[in-house]
């Protein structure tokens, strides 16, 4: 596994010594031109305040290393990825290829793509548009008995895709991020296909997440009273706020911080991400920069949480350590059939 605890140097934004100015109007919500998180300036909290930091900061280093087998019963394992021709798509092949997985011919996309062919390195896959969908993945599974869906797509797509794949009886790995999340784990639940269904696939990002959780649990109200400010920076392509936000956000909630998602502030210009927010010209197109910011009530305390990710092999790494962990428990025939991230980190036997 890549070490990620060392931030190569084109991957530093914020140091201590260039903290953000934080917004101070009496309201958790931040104002994007007064909040440069490349610069530092003095805050006007008297001498005695107490600043401490916590900093997670992650960089998307490509695992290199291959394990020769999965282990000594090795599992064949085809994988099907879904929205191919994108991005996030091509990088989950690409870490596929390199894990020794076997990537199908076919994906699914929109009526426009429906019909192309795509090369992402060795492999030429055929896009199938919405009206062939289910007799080609019943093909498929037909073809390959022991394959698994990976499924990056758009959030509109999120039930129906999963509705699909239940239907046909395809275990799948889905990282996509929003849709109505109630009705996807019932859905599954329904169909007892076995899924790896989490909003964030980057492995280190989850035990971050883990750690909070454990944290809200245990101390639960522990930041009663103190204010909250959240910015987080993305690629312009995504629409919608990060689910990893979200689910931080959730916990502060449960430490007794009052915030309301809807004041995150989303940064999407390109521009604003390079002056403001100090996002790698050549990793625009494909980044996260999250920044969580806690005030005490007479702002003597503060708290700062800030995780960045540059590029996407983190996720794509991750979900293919999920694809391997789910053929293992098709394959053992377990009794839990949904499963998450952290059920993946738990088992231990990543690359």
């Amino acid at each position: 596994m890549a070490s990620t605890l060392k931030l190569p140097a084109n991957c530093v934004v914020v140091q201590q010594q260039r903290r953000a100015v934080l917004a101070r109007a009496g309201t958790s919500r931040l104002d994007t031109t007064g909040f440069n998180w490349k610069q530092r300036v003095s805050s006007s909290s008297s001498s005695s305040a107490m600043n401490m930091i916590p900093k997670m900061s992650i960089s998307a280093i490509p695992n290199q290393s291959l394990e020769k087998s999965l282990h000594k019963n090795k599992i064949d394992i085809p994988i099907m990825v879904n929205s191919c021709s994108g991005k996030m798509g091509k990088a989950i092949i690409q870490a596929a290829d390199s894990a020794g997985l076997s990537v199908v011919p076919a994906s699914f996309g929109s009526s426009e793509e429906s019909g192309q062919t795509v090369q992402v390195g060795a492999n030429e896959i055929l896009i199938h548009g919405p009206s062939e969908r289910e007799g080609t993945l019943a093909s498929l599974l037909e073809k390959y008995p022991n394959l698994i869906v990976v499924d990056f797509t758009v959030p509109s797509a999120v039930n129906d895709n999963a509705e699909l794949y239940c239907k046909v009886g395809v275990p799948f790995v889905m990282g996509t991020t929003g849709g109505d999340r109630d009705r996807l784990y019932k859905t599954v639940e329904d169909s007892q296909v076995y899924a790896v269904i989490s909003p964030q696939m980057g492995k280190q990002v989850v035990a971050f997440l883990a750690a909070m959780e454990i944290m809200a649990e245990q101390f639960p109200g522990a930041f009663s009273g103190y204010s909250l400010q959240v910015m987080e920076s993305h690629q312009a392509s995504k629409v919608d706020t990060s689910g990893t936000a979200k689910a931080v956000i959730s916990c502060f909630q449960k430490l007794g911080v009052s915030f309301d998602i809807e004041q995150v502030q989303l940064i999407r210009d390109p521009q604003q991400q390079l002056e403001m927010v100090g996002v790698p010209e050549e990793h625009l197109s494909g980044h996260a920069f999250h920044m969580y910011h806690l005030s005490s009530p007479d702002e003597t305390v503060s708290f700062e949480f800030q995780h960045n990710v540059c590029g996407r092999s983190i996720y794509a790494e991750g979900t293919i350590d999920s694809v391997i962990f789910l053929a293992k428990k098709v394959h053992l025939k377990a009794e839990k059939r949904l499963y998450n991230m952290i059920d993946v980190l738990r088992e231990g036997n990543m690359r």
